[in-house]
């Protein structure tokens, strides 16, 4: 496979202490790498600084939809390559993908959806013609190895707030707040503190779910853990240093393969939503690293479980 769509953009590794329980690198630092990506693909739309103290004009994070096609253990070669698919007044769908360095197997791709602001303030404004002109040489397709393969990604409105929360009786499955260097130059909290909370909080919610699955499944595995296949983050506002956040989810469905869940980060003070998420995942032999299935036993038992009318 060819591991050229757009232009390289980033380049390195996986370290040991990026992975996980799972053996694999942990989602966080997959959105860590996107974002630093990104930084990369402005400056080949001719905007250098865009991520610097001084700029001028800047990329927000609108929307991430992310796969996650193969492994990334620790030690392996990545690189990311962006282009374009799509540039509004003052917004642009971009496309970045994760390669495998040593293969040329993409490891992870994004759809990110950005707006072009002030970079303090966050009002959009129009795209410069010069970062016009740069898109059409970067526009790219989204092969079908990107594409949305279980979830919607149509306009949505989100639902999420706490009120709402409460009354669906979310589980809590993270609180904190966010540090001083969990923030961007701008004092934005960084796009990878959504799915890393969710990461630290997920056994709260999923550990007896794996254990469902697990235990109607033909051969019980003797390690379980879990694998996300699919995830849409939609960034709703940004909390800066000194606020606090929860994340509240629940499960949606499944089926003979996945578990669909939905994560909503918190305001706890005001209830106000900083973000929505929606996720596909899998339960996983941690030996034979392969899906556990789900069969229909576990699937009726599970869906006891789901919460009726939570969404994004």
């Amino acid at each position: 496979m060819s591991a050229q769509i757009g232009v390289e953009v980033w380049r390195g590794g996986v370290n040991t202490w990026e992975c996980d329980e799972m053996g694999h690198m942990n989602v966080r630092f997959y959105v860590a790498r996107a974002m630093e990506g990104l930084v990369g693909l402005a400056a080949a739309l001719g905007m250098p600084h865009a991520f610097a103290a001084h700029a001028n004009a800047t990329l927000l994070l609108r929307e991430h939809h992310i796969r996650f096609l193969r492994e990334a253990r620790a030690g392996a070669p990545l690189h990311m390559t962006g282009g374009v698919i799509a540039m509004g007044e003052t917004d642009a769908r971009l496309l970045q993908v994760l390669w495998h360095s040593e293969t040329g197997e993409p490891a992870a791709t994004f759809q990110t959806r950005v707006a072009h602001v002030t970079p303090r303030d966050a009002v959009a404004f129009p795209w410069p013609q010069a970062a016009r002109e740069r898109a059409k040489a970067l526009t790219v397709e989204v092969p079908a190895f990107a594409a949305a393969r279980s979830l919607d990604l149509s306009e949505t409105v989100s639902i999420a707030d706490g009120a709402r929360a409460d009354a669906l009786d979310l589980t809590r499955i993270a609180a904190g707040a966010i540090a001083p260097g969990d923030c961007d130059v701008f004092g934005r909290a960084g796009a990878e503190q959504f799915i890393g909370r969710v990461s630290d909080g997920i056994p709260r919610l999923i550990r007896s779910l794996r254990e469902t699955v697990s235990a109607a499944a033909p051969e019980r595995p003797a390690r379980v853990g879990g694998a996300v296949l699919e995830y849409r983050l939609i960034h709703l506002a940004w909390p800066r240093a000194g606020d606090r956040v929860e994340i509240r989810s629940g499960l949606t469905g499944a089926d003979a393969r996945v578990k669909r869940m939905v994560h909503w980060m918190l305001d706890p003070e005001t209830g106000k939503a900083w973000g929505a998420s929606e996720a596909v995942a899998v339960t996983f032999d941690l030996d034979a690293r392969k899906v556990v299935p789900i069969t229909e036993a576990a699937r009726a038992e599970l869906m006891k479980a789901a919460k009726p009318g939570l969404a994004l």
